[in-house]
């Protein structure tokens, strides 16, 4: 499964109020697992940014001047997330500005070409009453983004790729891969039938080491941080 996760920043708040986007970071994962491409590109919005904008993420109108318009990077944008899962914090807010540009350089839709897994409402779901800004999240998953003193769409879409794999870790890695065979699927695979002829005295019980259970309290660990508390330890 292809992944883009996406960021972007903007003049302002409100694509309806006609501001724009000047930055857009990607960065791609596939099976879950980070591929190194990323897609990164500033782009000059051919108007100013709000004061407020600009001390969130720092980008000033002087510095997109020279910059690339929307239209002349759509494309490239357009082919690195074809097809793909976008995986964004608060996807109505991007998704609205991407639609507004594309609308502009008469290119389709957002949702036309790909589908859209929103964390924050997945967030909400995991942890209902709590904080679920990035850097909630990043605090709660022990994510390190103390380099994070400004919003920027390439660094905050890496720092939500850890925070989306650490959010839903271990739903799949209990799973086969997509190229496991039948044969490596039944060497896993329980027969009830035979399993209910098995005579359990004559089991033998192999207890875990020392380093083994110190290993598992290492998971233990991290499933504290991910969740509410393991419930091997209730």
């Amino acid at each position: 499964m292809r992944q883009v996760v996406l960021d972007t920043e903007t003049t302002g708040i409100g694509a309806e109020k006609g501001h724009r986007i000047i930055e857009i970071g990607c960065v791609e994962l596939i099976d879950r697992k980070l591929t190194g491409r990323h897609y990164h590109q500033y782009v000059n919005p051919q108007r100013p940014s709000d004061e407020e904008a600009i001390g969130v993420h720092g980008i000033t109108d002087e510095f997109l001047a020279d910059k690339p318009l929307f239209g002349q990077v759509a494309q490239a944008f357009y082919d690195f997330i074809e097809g793909a899962e976008l995986v964004i914090h608060n996807a109505p807010f991007d998704v609205g500005f991407m639609d507004a540009e594309f609308r502009r350089v008469n290119m389709p839709m957002t949702r036309t070409y790909c589908t859209v897994l929103d964390t924050l409402v997945m967030a909400r779901d995991m942890r209902p009453g709590q904080r679920n800004s990035l850097d909630a999240l990043c605090r709660s998953y022990g994510i390190d983004n103390s380099h994070r003193e400004l919003h920027g769409a390439l660094l905050d879409a890496e720092i939500l790729s850890d925070v989306y794999l650490m959010m839903t870790g271990g739903q799949t890695d209990l799973m086969f891969s997509a190229g496991a065979s039948e044969g490596d699927a039944n060497l896993v695979m329980l027969n009830l039938e035979q399993l209910g002829e098995v005579d359990s005295q004559a089991l033998s019980v192999v207890r875990a080491t020392s380093a083994e259970l110190s290993e598992h309290d290492v998971i233990m660990d991290l499933l504290d941080k991910k969740s509410d508390g393991a419930i091997w330890r209730r």
